[in-house]
């Protein structure tokens, strides 16, 4: 059964890609997550903020994706990029949760 997961492409008021994801991602939707990035050329921007949960499948992914990705990212899941080592290969912002 695949874990249900939203992804939702769209471009920010500079005209950079981005791609807002929700839900969680795990091994049984990243062909999905990954056919998402790769249908977007160029730099991207991934909304990672209304993602509950990340396994090692979601982070191959990204790993695959690092050298063209900036990841938004929340306090919960900054700990897993950062310990995955996806931190040292990529920008992860998270924002500022009392702005």
């Amino acid at each position: 059964m695949t874990t249900p997961l939203s992804l939702t492409p769209g471009r920010g008021p500079d005209g950079t890609a981005f791609l807002k994801v929700v839900g969680e991602i795990d091994m049984s939707n990243t062909p999905t997550f990954a056919a998402a990035l790769d249908d977007i050329p160029g730099r991207l921007v991934v909304d990672l903020t209304e993602v509950e949960y990340l396994d090692s499948a979601g982070l191959s992914v990204l790993f695959a994706h690092a050298d063209r990705i900036e990841l938004v990212t929340t306090d919960l899941l900054e700990p897993v990029v950062t310990v995955s080592g996806l931190s040292t290969v990529t920008t992860v912002r998270v924002p500022d949760s009392n702005a």
